[in-house]
């Protein structure tokens, strides 16, 4: 029975995306807001399949920390679920991601549009310079920038491996930066469709103040992510 609910939820997934891309396509021509509705509404069906066919439920917590206007967001990396959640919780979130999603059909339509932060791992530091300078207009735009200091899908327990990326844009920004930890790699796995009911918890934790050396900076974001997703794992 578990398997065959997997299966559904993974059909509930991976078609739910092309329908509502093309099902609310018109949105493409209309101001921003338009675009960022459609993919708040993309989440919110997944969201929905998550609980109801695979009877995984998601509880935010610490949110007198979660920030409301422009802000930089790291967060603990482990499943797609990670890029699906902060759409239901967060304003206006602008994610970092590999620009080779931008040319992925649907993702990429809207990605696009909404302005999200693609980058080009192989350009490294001529990257890491575009990627901090569009981060600036963003978060003039009132947006939450949102990184992943890991850079790639971590599974639950795993070794921290966070790359510099996050400490030069909060050096360049000289902004606070609000860490999330979250136990979805318990329950969404990193590759694959072995979901496993229960209830995944994104946690918002107080914001790390603007003005940290990067080696201090580095120590505090990975101490309190690795110490905040462990307590969420029962570790």
């Amino acid at each position: 029975m578990l398997e065959i609910r997997r299966l559904l939820f993974a059909a509930w997934l991976y078609l739910s995306m092309p329908v509502v891309a093309i099902g609310l396509s018109p949105a493409l021509l209309l101001p921003h807001r338009y675009a960022m509705g459609v993919i708040k509404i993309w989440s919110a069906v997944v969201m929905f399949g998550l609980r109801w066919i695979m009877g995984v439920t998601v509880e935010f917590r610490g949110l007198e920390h979660r920030p409301s206007g422009a802000a930089l967001v790291a967060g603990k990396h482990q499943s797609m679920l990670d890029v699906v959640v902060p759409f239901a919780v967060l304003p206006d979130p602008c994610f970092v991601f590999k620009k080779e999603l931008m040319y992925a059909p649907f993702l990429g339509w809207f990605a696009l549009k909404t302005g999200m932060l693609p980058v080009d791992r192989a350009a490294h530091a001529r990257a890491l310079k575009d990627m901090t300078s569009k981060a600036r207009d963003r978060l003039k735009d009132g947006r939450q920038v949102i990184i992943f200091p890991e850079g790639t899908r971590q599974l639950p327990g795993a070794a921290p491996a966070y790359k510099p990326g996050v400490a030069a844009i909060y050096r360049d920004l000289e902004a606070p930066c609000w860490p999330v930890a979250t136990n979805s790699g318990e329950h969404w796995p990193a590759k694959g469709i072995k979901f496993v009911p229960g209830h995944v918890v994104f946690e918002f934790l107080e914001p790390i103040p603007a003005g940290l050396k990067r080696p201090e900076f580095m120590r505090e974001i990975q101490a309190r992510i690795e110490a905040a997703s462990a307590r969420l794992s029962g570790g």
